[in-house]
């Protein structure tokens, strides 16, 4: 058996994952994008070990943000081994986060896409710079279907999308089809948190707030004096982007905890729009941290598994 618990930032992932692994005598694996770099905590979200509960947590600290980086690819290779060691030990994996696209290389698995091509992806970026929306548009004449799934200012994916088609001649959503292998030896239950739209944004609101008033431009200066560079991936994040303008002085603390919080509400909904895509997840319309809720997850993992129904 295998619990996916995913959602939208702020949804109370963290909450509803400690709950379940409580009753269910499990493990928890985090599949947030930003949690595996060592020392990126205010702006992540990221339990201490003292919150952990005594239960075992995985993937968490275990990239030197300076040196090292993800990709979803390397996060299957990496988790499907615990995975396997969690069930060995006759507990159950409980895997949480809201990177999507990490859950879906777990599950689904990924084509052996090309290598990076530094050369390439800052050619590319500087075109995006320089007229900004070009690589959504060239991304539509390569390969529609893959232009349909990624949002036109996510550079990140629209880069990887455009290397991938420029180094192979051929779509990504064409190679994507070919040499998957999903993830065997599991039932996957998948729950996906949905508060109410108003709710959750002011909760997003008050977090955002929170983040920067508790440290959050401290832990930048000090990652930048340990010698993690200002250009380094895990900076292009969410607060971390706007507590970097801030500190450089092209944003006052207002405008950057505003700016934030308009960029989390909009990733919030893009989240969203992410895992309606999930083919049989279970739905939970409320916060992770609400104890109805974490009854209702329950029952729905206790259901599917005494029917043998699995969300895959």
């Amino acid at each position: 058996m295998l619990v996916a618990v995913a959602g939208p930032t702020g949804s109370g992932k963290s909450e509803l994952a400690l709950a379940l692994a409580a009753s269910l005598d499990g493990e928890i694996v985090n599949c947030d994008s930003l949690q595996v770099f060592r020392g990126f905590d205010a702006g992540t979200a990221k339990l201490k070990p003292g919150e952990w509960r005594g239960i075992p947590h995985h993937l968490i600290d275990i990239l030197d943000p300076a040196t090292e980086f993800m990709t979803a690819g390397d996060y299957a290779r990496r988790a499907r081994p615990i995975l396997l060691e969690i069930k060995e030990r006759k507990k159950v994996p409980i895997v949480v986060g809201g990177t999507g696209f990490y859950l879906r290389a777990l599950l689904e698995g990924l084509f052996e896409g090309p290598g990076r091509d530094d050369a390439l992806r800052a050619r590319l970026a500087a075109r995006e710079n320089r007229r900004p929306g070009v690589l959504h548009r060239l991304l539509r004449r390569l390969d529609p279907e893959a232009a349909r799934r990624i949002h036109a200012n996510d550079a990140n994916k629209l880069i990887r999308a455009l290397e991938v088609c420029i180094r192979t001649r051929q779509p990504l959503t064409r190679l994507f089809a070919k040499g998957r292998h999903p993830l065997t030896g599991f039932r996957v239950v998948k729950l996906v948190l949905a508060p109410p739209r108003e709710p959750l944004y002011e909760r997003l609101n008050q977090r955002t707030a929170a983040m920067f008033q508790g440290g959050l431009l401290e832990e930048v200066q000090r990652l930048i004096a340990a010698g993690v560079s200002p250009s380094a991936k895990p900076f292009e994040s969410i607060g971390y982007r706007q507590a970097l303008q801030l500190l450089r002085g092209e944003l006052t603390y207002e405008e950057a905890v505003a700016a934030a919080q308009q960029a989390t509400r909009r990733y919030a909904k893009r989240q969203l729009t992410w895992f309606r895509k999930e083919a049989g997840a279970h739905w939970l319309s409320g916060f992770g941290d609400d104890p109805a809720i974490q009854a209702q997850a329950l029952r729905l993992v206790t259901v599917s598994l005494s029917s043998g129904e699995t969300s895959t």
